[in-house]
């Protein structure tokens, strides 16, 4: 005969295991990372994926500070896998910074990679308010996951792609690092912005796509830290353990780096415009699930 007590006990244990609408389950937090990894530098919108998912899945939206913290995983894959690139720039900027006559192009890009990131520093820290709640509507992702797409189309029409690595100017940073800035929206994309920024300016593929990388390395790493504090106790979305944020920034790493080898192999051979034919789809499907009811705008 089972005692009150014991019931007592078992009851507990069981609402502790689960997930309240304000804690992430463990499911919740693996699944997400999962989608974050693989999705994070394809130019498909890691952020709005997240939203979707979890809104799909789940019937809430995790939040920005989560999304922020797991992106340390994929940052710290772009700091291994670059790690040649990242540690030339770095020496190269210190050399030159002491001394005029070593002033080379690790030097510049170094001061490229510095000057590019200005402008999502400043709008991402003035409109984090705005970027952790306003713009995670569903139904500006998705409209942004179809019409920007069209943009992709665009710079690969329009975009010459003639341009080498060392051909890049502090004008390429600029434009390329505004473009970042549209990352902000879910749905756009931060690899997909600054890419297609990149081949307007008529950079080879490659190239706008190994820069795009370089660019991201201190926003996405000032982002995460910065929402660390608030992954816990999150202003808007859901809180989650420390524990569950180690691990879902342990999957996003493994992904991360799978993904940035396989992208780079990609576009090398070919067109940004294939990602738009999985965007557009995606986007006028989460439209329709929005128009059903059978996900929530907010």
């Amino acid at each position: 005969m089972v005692r009150v007590n014991d019931v007592t006990i078992l009851a507990a244990a069981t609402d502790a295991a689960a997930a309240s609408p304000d804690q992430m389950s463990w499911l919740q937090v693996i699944v997400l990372s999962i989608v974050q990894g693989v999705t994070e530098f394809l130019p498909v919108s890691s952020s709005g994926h997240l939203r979707i998912v979890s809104e799909l899945f789940w019937g809430v939206d995790a939040g920005a500070s989560f999304t922020a913290v797991v992106q340390l995983g994929t940052e710290l894959a772009v700091l291994v896998f670059f790690a040649r690139d990242i540690w030339q720039i770095l020496t190269g900027w210190f050399r030159g910074l002491f001394d005029k006559e070593r002033r080379g192009f690790h030097y510049r890009m170094g001061w490229m990679v510095i000057v590019g990131t200005i402008p999502v520093a400043v709008l991402g820290f003035f409109g984090r308010d705005l970027i952790r709640e306003g713009l995670r509507n569903l139904w500006i992702t998705a409209t942004v996951l179809v019409l920007f797409s069209f943009v992709f189309i665009l710079a690969e029409k329009m975009g010459k792609k003639d341009r080498n690595f060392d051909e890049l100017t502090m004008k390429d940073a600029v434009v390329m690092g505004l473009a970042q800035c549209l990352a902000l929206i879910p749905g756009v994309s931060r690899s997909g912005g600054t890419v297609s920024a990149g081949l307007f300016l008529n950079l080879d593929r490659e190239v706008a796509t190994r820069f795009s990388f370089l660019l991201a390395i201190p926003a996405v790493l000032a982002s995460g830290l910065f929402s660390l504090p608030d992954a816990f106790a999150p202003q808007a979305g859901q809180s989650a353990t420390a524990l569950q944020l180690l691990a879902g920034t342990g999957v996003t790493f493994i992904l991360g780096y799978i993904s940035i080898a396989w992208l780079l192999k990609f576009v090398a051979h070919h067109s940004f415009s294939w990602f738009a034919a999985y965007r557009i789809p995606v986007g006028l499907l989460v439209m329709g699930l929005l128009a059903f009811g059978v996900l929530q705008p907010v």
